[in-house]
């Protein structure tokens, strides 16, 4: 999760979502069989071993910046002719060392269970975002890869080259020496104002108490591993695993309430004035760069391509949500008015749990009764067993590996014989961890010198002696769609030019293919191959599984307005002079103009939405990746979707190329035609 893409030099430079965790790769010409044994034996074993201590870890990270830096003096003292082997090669090979830099100290920030060394990893990501910056602003490299010349060389490389370029010139290359000297001071303070944000978001994990009284209704799994403390209190955290069973299950309203407001002013009041210096400094930059805002310049070199465009794309999704989302939330006001005669509205922390009440009795599915068929370990098993038929390839679990935590796993991945990567299970929650879910990008694979790594992040349940780990079926889906940015991260891992390797494609295209893997949690017959009892271990009912899909049709327009709302947010804090903005204000107002639920007084939820960052402006990527999704999903057949044809074709097409062609051509190849709106909207409707 590296904030700074292996080419470092567009405002992907500032990311740290899951776009700038993902990265991908194509297939490039093959070697011969003794030149892959060579470069097999020489490529470096997995990225953590031995558990190193801070200082060593720091050492580890500072070699591969220093190998980045021979490179770059051996590219810059070229002397004579400018050529793909003199140039370019040198240029792929320090991209690739900064960015194993970076990326593991990313990591080791964000997981690490000891604050030292997650301070330790923060300095070093900052060098990391050091060079990256100073490389992209550096004009001599600049000049040497656009003297070299490309025209008889190969599709991939021109793209690479092109690509690059490019990405110098939105860097500000171009600009006079005053100039970039004003952007590499501003892009080094906004990675310190980047690294508060998100810090000030992990590290504050709020708790009430309560006592089991006031936990009626709540599964009975739940309460088992919530015993009361000395004081007879239970105590909840807003961490996923008891906001969430607590907010659809607890017949307490008061409860619900107060947990979603710890939930929503977390890291409130400290990143307010942090949220504030984040938007001054990129509008500062973008006009630095030469556009009027940052929304313009972040979308510059995505498919959107623009601000307005983005925000046309924003109202078109709300606009065919507002009536259907308005229906839905009727029918939460009726059921609450059972409950309460004369309600006049529904509130945030009421939606959950009237939701599971609605589904329970208009759709026969009670979502409680669906977990004991979740255990986290059968959940883990059958992820990996489905992805590997999927996709034709296997899984090995390394045996005690040494890794930062003892609930870490480590794993290899094979297709036939060949060894694809490595990765790493990171699930459960702990102080000080990133608490959402995400791939995190550890190394960029790269054909003949290293193997592509990456670590899967989220706060799941179970992970504790005597407790199954029953999940909701939410987190299902999450898992599913984790675990598809890391194969996108893995397939994509065996390119000759790093800055093109891992999903490394336009990050408003990087949802799409997890997103779409999504739609195998979903089905009956995959998920009676896993979804198993914990106690006696009878696989789910069809019943229940269809059941489960028709339910889910209710509350889905409600949902694509929140990302709706989250995305006008995104936008639109971004897209005028940050002297105009009250985030508060605005958070609001797209609340209301969005989502049928009244806002959540006294809340400041914009403090705490990570994305802010990571993403900026464009979480619209959401949904413009969400509509693709829903298109590529209909050249499978729904009927065998455990079958490997059209998968093959998918991972070959789409997932493999990674960054070697603009994402909308990888969807052209796999559809035979540009993306359209149909199935999604097809899919809102609840028609598929």
């Amino acid at each position: 999760m590296y904030r700074s893409l292996l080419a470092a030099l567009t405002v992907a430079a500032l990311l740290s979502g899951e776009a700038a965790a993902a990265t991908t790769t194509a297939k490039t010409t093959t070697t011969t069989k003794t030149a892959t044994k060579k470069t097999a034996a020489a490529m470096p074993g997995r990225f953590y071993t031995g558990k190193p201590n801070a200082e060593k870890f720091r050492q580890l990270s500072t070699h591969e910046l220093d190998l980045a830096r021979a490179d770059l003096k051996r590219l810059l003292d070229v002397k004579g002719k400018r050529t793909i082997q003199n140039t370019l090669v040198p240029y792929s090979s320090l991209s690739l060392h900064a960015d194993n830099a970076g990326s593991w100290a990313g990591l080791m920030e964000s997981v690490h269970p000891d604050s030292t060394y997650r301070s330790t990893a923060e300095a070093m990501s900052q060098d990391a975002s050091r060079f990256f910056t100073q490389l992209g602003l550096n004009r001599g490299v600049y000049d040497a890869i656009r003297a070299v010349d490309v025209s008889t060389a190969d599709p991939t490389t021109k793209y690479f080259v092109e690509k690059t370029l490019r990405d110098f010139r939105l860097a500000g290359v171009d600009k006079d020496e005053a100039t970039r000297k004003q952007i590499q001071d501003i892009q080094e303070e906004l990675v310190l104002v980047s690294q508060e944000f998100d810090r000030n978001i992990r590290n504050d994990s709020r708790t009430i108490k309560v006592t089991a009284a006031e936990l009626d209704g709540v599964p009975e799994d739940f309460m088992k591993s919530h015993p009361p403390g000395p004081d007879g209190k239970i105590t909840l955290s807003i961490e996923y695993p008891d906001r969430f069973p607590v907010a659809t299950y607890a017949k307490n309203g008061d409860v619900r309430r107060r947990l979603q407001f710890e939930a929503m002013n977390r890291a409130y009041p400290a990143n307010m004035t942090v949220l504030d210096s984040m938007l001054a400094k990129r509008y500062r930059l973008a006009h630095l760069l030469g556009y009027p805002n940052w929304a313009d310049y972040i979308t510059a070199n995505k498919m959107i391509q623009n601000g307005t465009n983005a925000a046309q794309f924003i109202d078109r999704i709300g606009k065919l949500t507002r009536d259907q989302s308005q229906r839905e939330y009727e029918v939460y006001l009726k059921r609450k008015q059972e409950d309460v005669p004369g309600a006049t509205q529904v509130d945030r922390w009421e939606a959950r749990y009237y939701e599971q009440l609605i589904r329970k009795r208009d759709y026969s599915f009670d979502p409680s009764a669906a977990r004991p068929y979740f255990p986290f370990e059968g959940v883990r098993k059958g992820v990996l067993a489905v992805t590997a038929k999927l996709y034709g390839v296997s899984y090995k679990r390394i045996p005690s590996p040494d890794v930062w935590d003892p609930s870490v796993e480590a794993y290899e991945i094979y297709d036939g014989k060949k060894l694809l990567g490595r990765f790493f299970f990171d699930l459960h929650p702990r102080a000080g961890k990133f608490n959402h879910a995400a791939q995190f990008g550890i190394r960029t694979g790269v054909q003949g010198t290293q193997l592509p790594e990456a670590c899967l992040v989220c706060n799941l349940p179970g992970g504790l002696k005597g407790d199954p780990g029953l999940m909701e079926h939410d987190d299902v889906v999450t898992f599913f769609h984790e675990f598809g940015h890391l194969l996108h991260s893995i397939f994509a891992g065996h390119q000759r030019w790093a800055p093109l390797a891992g999903i490394s494609t336009e990050q408003d295209f990087v949802e799409a293919p997890s997103q779409m893997l999504e739609e195998w949690a979903w089905d009956p017959a995959v998920l009676q191959t896993f979804a198993k009892h914990y106690r006696t271990g009878a696989p789910i009912p069809a019943e229940m599984v269809e059941n489960l899909r028709k339910a889910s049709v209710f509350g889905r327009a409600i949902d694509n307005a929140y990302q709706a709302d989250f995305a006008a947010l995104s936008l639109n804090l971004y897209n005028r002079d940050p002297a105009q903005v009250n985030s508060d204000s605005l958070a609001v107002a797209y609340d209301r103009a969005f989502v049928p639920f009244p806002p959540f007084p006294d809340t400041h939820w914009q403090v705490s939405f990570g994305h802010l960052d990571g993403y900026s402006a464009v979480y619209y990527t959401y949904l413009w990746s969400l509509v693709i999704a829903k298109d590529m999903f209909t050249k499978f057949d729904r009927e065998h979707l455990l079958a490997p044809g059209v998968a093959t074709r998918y991972r070959k097409v789409v997932l493999e190329p990674g960054g070697t062609k603009p994402a909308a051509e990888l969807v052209h190849d796999f559809l035979g035609r540009d993306f359209q709106y149909d199935a999604y909207e097809a899919w809102l409707a609840g028609k598929n």
